[in-house]
């Protein structure tokens, strides 16, 4: 507080702060001035109209219709409330605008590698939640990029695993790797990160309530120096996706991989999970066709994701026909 009242004054109040998890180390923090508070010397005691701005109206249109927003997809209500906190200190009176910024101070980005990665890149999270096929896209986009790929499978124990992602690597004409303990995984990622641009870990699918699934997997994820991606499907619950955040945080997960989003309606489950896990955003599954890939992530695209009509007529529209609005007559909204 007091380099920020050195630099922005005795008004300035803190938005939001987070751990720096982009640079490494440090602590982001995000202050603005409460306009309410600035007082000009120029105006009189009689001067009853200094408090009120041209724009006051504007900007409280945008905190309602943000509100709407939050409240359609189901966001937390302290999550919600840091949001539209942000948006109205920040004092914008257009709402995409106000939710591109907001999303960009308050969430942080980090999309997967697509040139060579010396660390292995491990997908991490709950049974069901798309892992497998994730590899498989990263693996095909990395290809298709002209990167020589690894892809290892340590999800040895649950029938069908292996033979799932083998389907996928023998179209793509990569040798299948497998590794049944943390003993072998750091055996292979030592020796493959040698040979490859990329290498590519599918994990099985974890309880993250249960103690003993918890622990497998931390003694996974620290075979070898690696970066660890959560994935988790759009649309549960978003306390439950919060809790689920929370605890792969723990272990050392640093970004989220959201999928099935082309089949959510609501988000607040993503938003739940980034914030109570500190994750920053990497790419997203909007499909179940490999081909189609991985979409990075922005703090425009995520704003698309919430809220597509505002970006419908945009020339620049990289989501396409992925996403839709819900319809008025269900949800009662403008």
């Amino acid at each position: 507080m007091q380099m920020i009242r050195e630099d922005l004054g005795d008004e300035a109040v803190i938005v939001a702060s987070s751990e720096d998890r982009v640079n490494g180390t440090g602590v982001r923090v995000t202050a603005a001035i409460d306009r309410s508070f600035d007082l000009d010397e120029g105006h009189g005691e009689d001067d009853g109209g200094w408090l009120q701005y041209d724009d006051e109206n504007d900007v409280d249109a945008v905190a309602e219709e943000l509100t709407e927003v939050m409240l359609r997809h189901c966001v937390p209500e302290d999550v919600m409330d840091n949001i539209i906190s942000c948006a109205t200190v920040m004092g914008f009176d257009d709402i995409a605008i106000a939710l591109v910024t907001t999303i960009e101070q308050l969430f942080a980005f980090r999309p997967l590698p697509t040139r060579r990665c010396p660390r292995p890149i491990m997908m991490v999270g709950p049974p069901g939640s798309g892992k497998t096929l994730a590899v498989a896209k990263l693996a095909t986009r990395s290809i298709m990029s002209g990167l020589s790929v690894g892809v290892i499978s340590t999800d040895t124990k649950r029938a069908g695993g292996i033979e799932q992602l083998k389907v996928l690597t023998d179209v793509l004409q990569i040798r299948l790797n497998t590794a049944t303990d943390y003993r072998s995984l750091r055996t292979l990622t030592n020796e493959m990160r040698m040979r490859f641009d990329q290498v590519i870990i599918d994990t099985p699918g974890v309880n993250p309530f249960n103690k003993y699934d918890i622990k497998d997997l931390a003694r996974l994820m620290h075979a070898s120096d690696m970066e660890s991606s959560l994935v988790l499907p759009a649309g549960i619950d978003a306390d439950e996706a919060g809790d689920i955040g929370r605890v792969f945080a723990t272990l050392g997960v640093k970004s989220l991989l959201p999928t099935r989003i082309d089949i959510a309606r609501r988000l607040g489950s993503l938003l739940s999970a980034a914030h109570y896990g500190n994750l920053g955003f990497a790419d997203a599954s909007m499909s179940s066709r490999v081909a189609q890939g991985l979409t990075p992530l922005s703090p425009r695209t995520l704003a698309q994701l919430l809220v597509p009509r505002l970006y419908r007529n945009e020339k620049d529209d990289i989501l396409g026909h992925h996403v839709s609005e819900p319809s008025s007559q269900k949800t009662g909204t403008r």
